[in-house]
């Protein structure tokens, strides 16, 4: 398995940042063909590294916050004018659909009635029931974050490797259950100290010894984050490319 991180910031571009969205490929020689989150700068981050937005069969969905979820539109949309084929799927929380439907209408009325050479799927998950999609077996953890619809860790395994990210959250210790022994957890290091719905560097300092995962890696930080001692964590930063 081999991950791209497309995107490491938060919702407002602290840093220069692209918003969330990781790229797994099950095949390490291949291209990526599951997105990990789709924030709404995703298509702009993917075409600077080189990526082919039509590549993409599967969107996991973490959380439905836009900077987790406002790129789709914008995928969809562009493999209609790219005359993309093969359909795509979604995979997200109870809510899904419907969300995606209303950002379409929202950004460009009319989208949704539009038919296209492909079709876009939307399966909705449910906490700790996996889903296996061809190669990969993921498996959704409801975490603490407010998004109006249930939000989620999300561990994601092949034949080739495993990792987990932890999605938008407070400390739970479902994250324990989602990262147990996977080769690389991407986690939410948004704060140095705590702020509500987020996972701060302080507690999960506290807890980082209880973490069975091969590497943590840090994502999803703000401007204050950034701007602090980083030095005992690996951090990730947009285009990050990392072998499981």
């Amino acid at each position: 398995m081999r991950l791209t991180v497309v995107g490491s910031g938060d919702a407002f571009g602290s840093g220069g940042r692209f918003q969330t969205c990781i790229a797994v490929s099950a095949d390490p020689t291949g291209p990526p063909r599951v997105l990990v989150d789709c924030g709404a700068t995703s298509l702009t981050a993917m075409r600077q590294q080189r990526l082919d937005p039509n590549d993409i069969d599967t969107v996991l969905v973490s959380h439905l916050h836009g900077d987790h979820f406002g790129g789709l539109p914008f995928l969809v949309l562009d493999g209609q004018f790219r005359r993309r084929t093969e359909d795509l799927t979604v995979v997200g929380p109870v809510g899904t659909g419907t969300r995606l439907e209303q950002a379409m209408e929202a950004l460009y009325p009319g989208s949704t009635r539009v038919r296209r050479r492909f079709d876009v799927h939307v399966v909705e998950h449910a906490d700790r029931r996996p889903l296996q999609l061809g190669a990969l077996r993921v498996t959704p953890f409801e975490v603490r974050h407010a998004s109006g619809a249930p939000a989620y860790a999300l561990r994601v395994e092949s034949p080739t490797g495993s990792m987990a990210y932890s999605g938008d959250t407070e400390w739970t210790d479902a994250l324990l259950d989602a990262a147990g022994d996977v080769e690389v957890f991407l986690c939410e290091g948004y704060s140095p100290h705590p702020v509500r719905w987020h996972l701060d560097l302080d507690t999960l300092a506290r807890y980082r010894d209880r973490l069975t995962c091969g590497q943590l890696v840090l994502t999803h930080l703000s401007a204050t984050a950034l701007a602090g001692d980083l030095t005992s964590w690996q951090v990730a930063h947009d285009g990050l490319q990392l072998g499981v």
